[in-house]
């Protein structure tokens, strides 16, 4: 079974991160996708923001959710390179991941994410891009 055969199946649980972290799938499709996570406060940091890598993780997340939206039955997928600039830092809340395709080649992939507080202003808080090799099942 492919992970999005497994996703539609069995949603979250199909990954086990998601449901650590609390994740929730909103929606994917064509290109995009789109996780939601409450922030929690042992999610934070030292000094009491979120810590930045729950960002990159929810980010990646909706990356390769929308990479396999696109994926053919023989092709998988691995994180070449990725970047994360951290816009805003925050403490408690919703926080929504927007990922889209914006190249999937035979060998290589690039997409990005953006990471919002759901505050009804849809506050920016990182922008990830990444770049993912395109693999052939084994």
């Amino acid at each position: 079974m492919s992970y999005l055969e497994n996703i539609r199946q069995h949603g979250r649980d199909a990954n086990p991160f998601f449901n650590s972290m609390g994740i929730e799938i909103v929606s994917y499709e064509q290109k995009k996708a789109v996780l939601k996570m409450q922030v929690r406060p042992d999610m934070h940091n030292g000094v009491g923001w979120l810590q930045g890598g729950m960002l990159v993780a929810l980010a990646d997340e909706a990356i390769a959710l929308a990479l396999y939206t696109l994926l053919k039955e023989n092709e998988g997928i691995a994180t070449i390179s990725e970047s994360t600039s951290f816009v805003k830092g925050v403490r408690e809340g919703m926080i929504t991941a927007e990922a889209k395709v914006i190249k999937k080649g035979r060998r290589v992939a690039f997409a990005e994410a953006e990471v919002f507080l759901d505050d009804g202003k849809k506050t920016l808080l990182s922008r990830t891009s990444a770049a993912f090799a395109v693999t052939a099942k084994e």
